[in-house]
C-alpha cells in the first residue's frame, strides 16, 4: 500500500499525519466518539470518507452546530422510513434540517393524526435501535429513475438537477459529480437493504448515533413551497445530542410558547387579526395603541435630535414608480396586485424608498444640504404566503421606520458610524442589548449588479462604520443583496433567541435607476450615496419581539396601564381618585378599579394584566395620606406616603428602567 500525506485540522492546530491508501476518515477519529462527520478540504463529508492525498481533515462533532444538522438530517431520513413502514403509499418529498430541527414532506392521502406521530416516534425508536448504517453511493439520472419510480417528487427533484431550482431542494440530494446523484442507502447489521433516499449528505455513520430527538407536529405545506403544486403533509422534529439538551430545548419551547405575542396580545387585549380583515392584517387595541403611541414618540423624538427630516408618503403609486425601481423586475411575486383606474395601474407599495427618492428629486439638490436624513413611518404591504404569515412578526401589512440618507462620498463613512450608533443606542433603549452585527459582503458569483469599484467603496465604509464603534462583528460573503452591501443587526432576547432586527444598506442602484445627483463645490453634478436604514424593521415586528422579551411584561415606561389604584371599599374610591388625578398630571397612565370585585381578585387582575404598579388604600391610608405599595414582582411596602410613591413611579418612568 502506498502512503498518504494528510493534514489533520484542530481549534489548537494542524498536525500532519502519514496513512495509506484506503484510510478512511474516522480511523482519524477512532478515539474520541463524539466525532460523528469529518470536514475534508472544506467539504462535508461521511466518516467513512476514503481519504486522498493532501486532504486537510477536521473533525465534526455532534454537538456543532454542522454536527446537529447532519444529526437531524438523519433523523428526518429515518422518520421518513418510519412512514413508510407505517404508511406504504406515501411519497417523499424533502427532509431537511431547519433551525433546531427538522421535517420531511410527505404525499398522503389523508393528514396525519396525533396518533399517527405517536406510532412513527415509536417505529424510529425501533429503527435506531437497530443501528442501520447509512451508506452513501454514486448514482446516474437514469439510474435513479430506476429505482425511484414511484417517488413523483424524487422524480421531478432529478429533473431539477443543474438548474437553480434545485437550490429549494435542500437536503434533497442533487450534487455531486459528472452527471452522477448521491443515494444514502440503511443498511441492516447484515448488510442487507432496509431503505433509501436520494440525498446529497452527509449522515451519520448509523442510526444509534442518534442520542435524543421528538416528533412535534404535522402541518400542510405545498411542494417546494409553491402554492400552483400539490398540498403535502410535512412532520416537524427535533433531535439533538444528548437526552439533557433535548430536554433544555423542549423547556425552551414551552417558554416560547408562554411568550407568544399572539396569546398575549389577546390576554393583554393589545391587538387581534380579525378575519374580516384578511390574513396578516392587524388591529391594535386602546392598549395596544398606548404602547405603540409611546414606541413611535420616543423614536421621533429621537430622531428630531439627531437632525432627521419628516417625510410622508401615500399607500399607493403608479406601475411606472416600481418600474423605474426595480421592484416590479426583481419583487414582483412580493407585492399585491394592481389596482386598475383611470387607465393607470395602482400598486399597494411594498417599500418606501421610491418615495423618498421623489421628494429628493424634486428640485436640485446642493451638496451644502447634505447629508439629507429622511424619516417616515410609513406603512406597507406585502404578499407574504399564507404558510409564512405569523403574528406581528411576518405580517402583510405593517408599518416602517424607515430612513433614508443622502450623502456625498467623502460622508459616507462617518454617517454610517454615526447611524449604527444611533441604531444600536435606540435599541438599548427598549432594553435590547444583546447585540450582534453582522457585515453582509457581495461573493464571487454573477448575481450582483453595479461596478466593483462602488461594491468596495460602501463594503469598506460598513465595515469602518463597526470598526470605528469596537464592536465584534461576523462577515457574511454571499450574504449581500443583489444591488448592495449592508449591516445587519441581530439582538437576542430574554430566552437566547436570535432576531435579526435592523438594517443598514448602501444601495448602489436606485440612485443611477432615478437619476438622481448634486451640485458639488466643484461645479460637477455627481451621484449621492443612498443609505436604507430600517431600525425597527417594521413597528409591528418590533412591538412582537418585546411583547416575547418581556412576556407581556413591559417595563414600566412602555406599559399600557402604569398604575392600578385599588381601593379596598367603595369609600376609598374618592381618596384614590385624588391619587390617580395627581399621577396623571405628571403624564403616568393610571386606571381606578371600581369594579365591585373584592380587594384580592382586583390585586389578582393587575397582576395578570401585568400592570408594573399598584396603589392600594384602605381606612388607615387615607386617615395617614398614604397606600400600600406594591409592585409586579408581588412584593409590598405598607404606609407609603402618596407624594413618595407618585416620585418612585416618576422615577421607573423617566428611568426606563424594569419593575
Amino acid at each position: 500500500m502506498s502512503e498518504l500525506r494528510v493534514t489533520v485540522v484542530s481549534p489548537a492546530d494542524r498536525a500532519e499525519r502519514t496513512v495509506t491508501t484506503g484510510t478512511r476518515a474516522w480511523e482519524l477519529f477512532r478515539d474520541d466518539p463524539s466525532v460523528i462527520a469529518a470536514r475534508v478540504s472544506g467539504e462535508l463529508r461521511d466518516l467513512s470518507y476514503e481519504l486522498a492525498d493532501r486532504d486537510a481533515v477536521e473533525a465534526v462533532s455532534i454537538d456543532s452546530p454542522d454536527g446537529r444538522d447532519i444529526l437531524r438530517h438523519s433523523t428526518a431520513h429515518v422518520m421518513a422510513q418510519a412512514v413508510q413502514q407505517l404508511f406504504p403509499d406515501a411519497k417523499l418529498g424533502i427532509g431537511p434540517p431547519i433551525t433546531d430541527g427538522f421535517y420531511y414532506d410527505f404525499g398522503v392521502s389523508e393528514p396525519f393524526k396525533p396518533d399517527d406521530l405517536e406510532k412513527i416516534e415509536s417505529r424510529m425508536r425501533k429503527l435506531i435501535k437497530e443501528g442501520q448504517r447509512f451508506s452513501r453511493r454514486l448514482v446516474s439520472d437514469d439510474e435513479a429513475r430506476d429505482e425511484l419510480a414511484g417517488e413523483p417528487y424524487k422524480l421531478e427533484l432529478i429533473e431539477l438537477k443543474g438548474a437553480a431550482e434545485a437550490d429549494a431542494a435542500e437536503g434533497a440530494g442533487v450534487e455531486v459529480g459528472a452527471g452522477q446523484l448521491t443515494m444514502y442507502d440503511n443498511l441492516d447489521r447484515d448488510g442487507s437493504l432496509a431503505w433509501k433516499d436520494l440525498c446529497r449528505g452527509p449522515h451519520l455513520p448509523t442510526t444509534k448515533r442518534i442520542p435524543a430527538f421528538a416528533l412535534a407536529r404535522s402541518a400542510a405545506a405545498y411542494w417546494r413551497g409553491d402554492e400552483q403544486n400539490p398540498q403535502l403533509q410535512r412532520i416537524y422534529g427535533t433531535a439533538w445530542e444528548s437526552k439533557d439538551a433535548l430536554e433544555a430545548h423542549l423547556a425552551r419551547l414551552e417558554e416560547a410558547a408562554r411568550r407568544d405575542h399572539r396569546r398575549l396580545g389577546a390576554e393583554l387585549d393589545l391587538f387581534s387579526f380579525p378575519d374580516e380583515l384578511g390574513s396578516g392584517l392587524v388591529v391594535f387595541h386602546p392598549k395596544g395603541g398606548v404602547v405603540r403611541k409611546v414606541m413611535e414618540d420616543y423614536s421621533r423624538s429621537r430622531h428630531a435630535e439627531s437632525g432627521y427630516e419628516f417625510v410622508y408618503t401615500p399607500h399607493l403609486a403608479k406601475s411606472e414608480l416600481f418600474e423605474t425601481s426595480g421592484h416590479l423586475q426583481w419583487y414582483a411575486d412580493g407585492m399585491y396586485p394592481p389596482i386598475e383606474m383611470e387607465g393607470a395601474r395602482y400598486y399597494p407599495k411594498p417599500m418606501n424608498c421610491p418615495g423618498h427618492i421623489l421628494i429628493y428629486r424634486s428640485r436640485g439638490r446642493s451638496y451644502r444640504e447634505l447629508p439629507l436624513r429622511l424619516f417616515e413611518f410609513g406603512t406597507v404591504y406585502r404578499y407574504e404566503k399564507s404558510g409564512v404569515v405569523h403574528g406581528l412578526t411576518r405580517a402583510r401589512g405593517f408599518t416602517q421606520d424607515d430612513s433614508h440618507i443622502f450623502c456625498t462620498p467623502d460622508q459616507l463613512a462617518g454617517e454610517l458610524a454615526s447611524l449604527l450608533d444611533f441604531v444600536l443606542g435606540l435599541l438599548r433603549d427598549f432594553g435590547l442589548t444583546d447585540i450582534e452585527p453582522e457585515l453582509a459582503l457581495r461573493d464571487d458569483s454573477d448575481k450582483y449588479v453595479g461596478e466593483q469599484a462602488q461594491w468596495d467603496v460602501a463594503e469598506a465604509a460598513l465595515r469602518s462604520a463597526i470598526e470605528a464603534l469596537g464592536l465584534a462583528y461576523v462577515e457574511a460573503p454571499g450574504e449581500a443583496n443583489f444591488y448592495s452591501p449592508k449591516i445587519d443587526i441581530h439582538v437576542r432576547d430574554a430566552i437566547g433567541r436570535r432576531w435579526q432586527m435592523s438594517t443598514l444598506q448602501v444601495d448602489l442602484q436606485l440612485p443611477t435607476r432615478f437619476d438622481i445627483e448634486y451640485q458639488a463645490a466643484d461645479g460637477s453634478r455627481p451621484r449621492p450615496y443612498m443609505i436604507h436604514r430600517a431600525l425597527f424593521g417594521s413597528i409591528e415586528r418590533f412591538f412582537g419581539i418585546l411583547t416575547e422579551h418581556y412576556a407581556g411584561a413591559f417595563p414600566p415606561w412602555l406599559a399600557p396601564v402604569q398604575v392600578a389604584a385599588i381601593p379596598i371599599a367603595e369609600r376609598h374610591e374618592n381618596y384614590l381618585g385624588d391619587l390617580a388625578a395627581q399621577l396623571e398630571a405628571v403624564g403616568v397612565r393610571v386606571e381606578v378599579d371600581r369594579s365591585d370585585e373584592r380587594m384580592q381578585k382586583k390585586i389578582r387582575t393587575a397582576q395578570l394584566q401585568k400592570v408594573p404598579f399598584m396603589v392600594i388604600a384602605g381606612d388607615r391610608d387615607v386617615e395617614d395620606g398614604a397606600v400600600s405599595f406594591r409592585y409586579r414582582s408581588g412584593d409590598q411596602d405598607n404606609g407609603v406616603p402618596v407624594a413618595e410613591a407618585i416620585a418612585r413611579i416618576v422615577e421607573a418612568v423617566e428611568l426606563r428602567t424594569q419593575v
